[in-house]
């Protein structure tokens, strides 16, 4: 029987980890991420100030801070609490959420391409989502099931065909974005065949925005995604697992399978979910996991600083988009030109890397 503590300091691989021991669980993490997960909180936090105390009434810091405490009232308090606050929690909860979706396909399919938006499962939700809009005219409950139930089935529908012996990363995104395309082009249809208002609606609500936010979006949102949250950090270990390919994954007492399924389940409806709430936001769930696996320095894609660095992002595209414009814009509208950036930067290394 082991005599170390509890808590005890390990060296693997190179990699100082923390070992938390609790009766028959235990939680390994590497030092490195723990110390880049807490700068990215208050990297995060701060942002979050910022964008509380900006705006057509400008505020201090003291006075946000004071406002969330408690301690101011009246008009403050209104500004900071019911009118700002609920933008920017949604901004961190959904982009939490992007960037822990992005990891877990990146993982699963080996690819740093492999994202929710270029292989169609975000289209596939916003195409349940636009059913729900402008055909059956339904509910916001209504609304996040057909976004569930649209994301689902296109995931069910791209992984059926690209199996052949079992399910291969490049595969798998060429004929997602093949269902991607198809996708776009139904939605397009759907929106042009629609009363003209409502069209419009859906339109601006398809370049993902957070404008109008309120907290019963962010609350029942957010529910969600905490629940879903909590089921991938449950499938971490054996998404590590599978990074090393099915067969040694499977010598490790994983199955396969199940394991694959249930995380991809995990990461489309960690995407519906968001797209449900506030329409597609795009390119977060490709940036977040890689700029997180690099200023972590980890072998392979990490849940924790993915959700960080999604998070922040979310919340400086969203600043910019409400401030750089006369009219705030669609925080989809940043993220693209970001994304756009970052995935032309990735294209380019990877042809020189490859001449």
């Amino acid at each position: 029987m082991s005599t170390r503590p509890p808590e005890a300091d390990q060296v693997d691989f190179g990699h100082r980890v923390l070992v938390l021991r609790r009766r028959r669980i235990a939680v390994r993490l590497e030092w490195r991420s723990v110390v880049v997960c807490a700068v990215l909180a208050l990297a995060v936090a701060g942002m979050a100030v910022l964008a509380l105390m900006t705006g057509s009434y400008p505020l201090s810091a003291g006075q946000v801070v004071s406002a969330l405490t408690g301690g101011e009232t009246g008009l403050v308090h209104s500004i900071v609490v019911e009118w700002r606050l609920p933008r920017v929690a949604a901004a961190l909860v959904f982009g939490a959420s992007l960037g822990v979706s992005g990891a877990i396909f990146q993982s699963l399919l080996r690819n740093p391409l492999a994202e929710p938006g270029i292989i169609g499962f975000s289209q596939g939700s916003y195409t349940g989502a636009l059913i729900v809009i402008l055909v059956v005219n339904g509910t916001y409950w209504q609304l996040v099931g057909g976004a569930l139930l649209g994301g689902m089935a296109t995931a069910v529908v791209v992984y059926v065909l690209a199996y052949r012996r079992g399910v291969q990363g490049f595969r798998l995104i060429v004929v997602g974005i093949g269902i991607s395309a198809m996708l776009g082009s139904l939605n397009t249809w759907l929106i042009l065949k629609a009363d003209l208002k409502v069209a419009m609606a859906a339109a601006a609500w398809g370049a993902g925005s957070l404008n109008g936010t309120s907290w019963n979006q962010v609350l029942v949102g957010g529910a969600f995604i905490v629940v879903l949250l909590l089921l991938a950090a449950m499938l971490s270990r054996p998404m590590r697992q599978l990074e090393l390919g099915d067969e040694a994954a499977a010598s490790q007492g994983v199955r396969v399978a199940p394991a694959r399924l249930g995380l991809i389940g995990v990461g489309v409806a960690l995407t519906a979910t968001v797209t449900a709430a506030s329409g597609p936001i795009t390119f977060i769930s490709l940036l977040a996991p890689q700029i997180a696996r690099r200023i972590a320095r980890t072998a392979g894609i990490t849940l924790a600083p993915a959700a960080f660095v999604g998070a922040l992002l979310c919340l400086v595209a969203d600043y910019l988009a409400q401030h750089i414009a006369p009219t705030p814009l669609p925080v989809g509208t940043i993220t693209v030109m970001l994304g756009g950036g970052y995935l032309g930067w990735l294209l380019f290394t990877e042809a020189r890397r490859r001449l």
